[in-house]
């Protein structure tokens, strides 16, 4: 069999850019002008280029419409893709009619606390670091990715999170676990990026978390352990807090969402991991913010006042 050249390998072979991947560019510039979050920005450019990669012409609606269909993507991969040409025929000034795709929604998995510990503890010094910040905040990969130093007070535990898609900017206390990771981590990044947390672009920052995921699972003999993404952290969080707390704004201001509507999974993500515990507490009380702050660190949650002491609990 002779092997032939495909337009693709001739384009590269002469030096050439293919056409979309200049479409593709001025795509991502227009997202990014319009406020949408790098994440969202990647996500959609990286479906139009599998579909033109596949040989779609992205200048024909019914091209790519039939090239959607035609694809083994799940319904929401496909509605997302609509959306992405959707974008794509905008910064155009153009307009389509787009194909329906419907999905049922599902909620996400929760793992453990023990299996996010797992992963803690076995990742590398910096991804072990990232996954602490997801656990302790709540926050997007996003907004963690984009910590700067700047953004870390060490004296008092605190650090501020950037918001991105629209959500508030939040400040957390954090342990001084995550303190102590944080200042190895700035010794190690000092010459490489004095500014940054971390050095490294998001997708490669998740694929090094991917291929550790791995190993881990199959080291000990966990499963689970491979439906734990970055954003299961967040999923983790507000689930816990709402089992703490009961109180669906603490946890809408907690991840920062815009709309409580975002939040109202957590009650029933909480209502089916929870349904069949009886909720045992242990309670503290604390008479100093030194007191409070101690608790807090401990994994104990604000109740309320009574005489005079702040009541803390936290589950058994």
């Amino acid at each position: 069999m002779v092997a032939t050249e495909t337009e693709e390998t001739r384009i590269v072979v002469a030096g050439e850019i293919p056409p979309y991947k200049s479409l593709l560019f001025n795509y991502s510039w227009y997202l990014k002008k319009q406020g949408f979050a790098e994440s969202t920005i990647k996500s959609r450019e990286s479906l139009l280029h599998v579909l033109a990669k596949r040989g779609t012409n992205l200048l024909d609606s019914e091209d790519v419409k039939k090239a959607i269909y035609e694809q083994k993507w799940c319904n929401k991969r496909k509605v997302n893709a609509v959306d992405a040409y959707t974008r794509l025929l905008d910064m155009q000034q153009m307009t389509w009619d787009p194909p329906r795709y419907r999905f049922a929604s599902t909620l996400p998995f929760i793992p453990t606390e023990a299996e996010l510990d797992a992963l803690i503890a076995g990742c590398g010094p910096k991804t072990s670091t990232f996954l602490l910040l997801l656990k302790e905040t709540g926050a997007r990969s996003g907004e963690v990715h984009k910590l700067k130093w700047t953004d870390i007070d060490s004296e008092t535990k605190t650090l501020r999170i950037t918001p991105e898609k629209g959500s508030y900017p939040r400040i957390f206390k954090i342990s001084n676990r995550l303190v102590n990771m944080l200042s190895v981590i700035r010794m190690n990044n000092a010459v490489s990026d004095p500014k940054r947390i971390f050095a490294h672009d998001l997708n490669s920052v998740r694929d090094s978390y991917l291929k550790q995921r791995k190993t881990l699972a199959r080291k000990l003999q966990n499963p689970r352990l491979t439906q734990i993404h970055f954003h299961t952290f967040r999923h983790w969080k507000g689930t816990m807090l709402y089992h703490q707390t009961k109180d669906l704004l603490f946890v809408q201001r907690t991840l920062g969402h815009r709309s409580v509507m975002n939040t109202m999974k957590y009650i029933q993500l909480e209502e089916s991991l929870f349904k069949d515990q009886d909720e045992q507490f242990v309670c503290k009380a604390a008479r100093s913010v030194k007191e409070a702050t101690e608790l807090i660190e401990l994994g104990y949650t604000y109740v309320c006042d009574v005489e005079n002491a702040k009541l803390f609990r936290k589950p058994k």
